[in-house]
């Protein structure tokens, strides 16, 4: 019979079992190398936990307080570096529950009314509710990069692209700050994310609660979390709140990718839309001349990563009765990897945006050409009573002319008896950069009303924070 002498170095879970376990189980097993970051999370719960023991008997003032005094010990060895693991500790719970033991024989008591299973849900949820809030801060640093420099390149013009082909004139501030936009939902996403995650459920135990008058609603409160479990089951095995963050980073690499596309084309000779700080930029080991956009490609590259983390903890999900099984400890290295990513990545990018020069010259250039007025043309000719298909039709053919005779596509509309010099007007650079009139258009006049939004949707977001 096993008396709880544990100098076999067995785990704290041994239990029925009193053989220590084959050395590729406790490889498989241990998740001491990844969660140990979890350490701070650890002990802020086991606090509070301690704190509603002694509210309900099981600890006296002393023994809370050398529990209290020795978990802080914990952490300051964790911290340190000092703290020696054992084979046996084979998670951040048994490190710490039994390095507090041998600090004071009240560890002992510590794990009175509560299972790995809802410890370890309660640390990520505290860990995963902070780092959204971190990700958050670095999104609205993100916003107001776009902002900044989209400040900075107010009246300049560019061609928009529809198929990678130029479309219609727009400012360069309007397309920094459509980029500027999907990153503000990014924003909504991780906010609804955390809010999601604010959820106690220390005190389901294993999956089914407890015998003892454990106090759910103080620990609760205690931990500032704003609600507390309905069902042990759910509490146990729910990992929807590792998934709405893994979704929210992911897409937010998409818009990453997106913008790092963009840099790339732009930065190209044949673009020739933007210069690289060289800070930003590397060179070739090979071609001197070289300065490539890395960090525009690692942000295109990297959103495969994100992707790969949430389908991946989708499919190990998938097959998971309830309640807990050890696949859910594939969630962790699948979270602390994208956000790992994801903060290594938004500063680099917000440097690159903020330090980037753009040839303003090229791109006005290009979005004076004449063949981009075309649709203001055939709008021209819908307020002066003909019907929309029939001006596209008309202005079609006038391009046709255009580019088969080599006439200049202002002189034909000039001439056109259903046009003339007042549409010939549309190719002053003063009208294409004014001639968008609805709302949240691409023009200088309705730029002015969305800045003013977009910096009172960075506020709120800070606000929020």
């Amino acid at each position: 019979m096993n008396n709880g002498d544990n100098s076999k170095g067995l785990p704290l879970w041994h239990g029925r079992l009193n053989v220590s376990s084959a050395d590729v189980l406790r490889n498989l097993n241990s998740s001491i190398g990844f969660d140990i970051r979890l350490y701070k999370e650890d002990i802020t719960a086991s606090k509070a936990h301690a704190k509603m023991l002694k509210t309900i008997g099981v600890y006296n003032e002393s023994e809370l307080s050398a529990v209290l005094d020795g978990l802080e010990k914990v952490k300051e060895e964790i911290e340190s570096g000092s703290i020696n693991i054992l084979p046996a500790d084979e998670d951040i719970h048994t490190l710490v529950e039994r390095r507090l033991t041998e600090i004071t024989p009240a560890g002992a008591k510590l794990h009175t009314g509560r299972s790995r299973n809802d410890q370890v849900a309660t640390d990520l949820r505290l860990w995963t509710r902070r780092i959204c809030s971190e990700i958050i801060t670095e999104l609205i640093s993100l916003q107001e990069a776009l902002l900044t420099k989209a400040k900075s390149l107010e009246g300049i013009m560019m061609p928009g692209y529809t198929h990678l082909q130029q479309a219609q004139p727009v400012p360069v501030a309007h397309h920094l700050l459509a980029h500027g936009w999907a990153i503000s939902r990014d924003v909504q996403r991780l906010f609804e994310s955390r809010n999601r995650t604010n959820v106690s459920v220390l005190g389901a135990g294993a999956l089914a609660g407890s015998s003892l008058p454990l106090d759910s609603h103080a620990v609760a409160d205690d931990l500032n979390f704003k609600s507390l479990f309905n069902n042990s089951l759910d509490a146990v095995s729910d990992r929807d709140f590792v998934v709405d963050v893994l979704s929210a980073i992911a897409l937010l690499g998409v818009h990453l990718s997106r913008i790092g596309e963009e840099i790339i084309l732009w930065s190209s000779s044949e673009f020739n839309f933007v210069e690289l700080d060289d800070a930003y930029a590397t060179g070739s080991s090979m071609m001197p001349q070289k300065k490539n956009p890395d960090i525009a490609e690692l942000a295109r590259g990297k959103s495969g990563r994100l992707i790969g983390n949430l389908t991946g903890l989708l499919a190990s999900l998938k097959g998971t009765p309830l309640t807990y099984n050890k696949d859910l400890q594939e969630d962790k290295e699948a979270l602390f990897d994208s956000v790992d990513t994801i903060l290594n990545l938004l500063p680099a990018i917000s440097g690159m945006l903020l330090t980037m020069t753009f040839n303003s010259e090229r791109t006005n250039e290009l979005a004076t050409s004449p063949f981009m007025v075309t649709t203001d043309i055939a709008e021209w000719l819908v307020l002066n009573g003909v019907p929309f298909r029939e001006a596209h039709a008309l202005v079609a053919g006038l391009v046709q002319e255009a580019l088969t005779t080599g006439t200049e596509l202002s002189e034909l509309v000039a001439t056109h008896e259903l046009l003339g010099d007042e549409p010939k007007k549309l190719f002053e650079n003063a009208t294409i950069a004014n001639s968008k009139k609805t709302h949240g258009a691409g023009s200088l006049k309705q730029l002015k009303e969305q800045v003013t939004v977009f910096e009172q949707n960075i506020a709120n977001n800070r606000s929020l924070l």
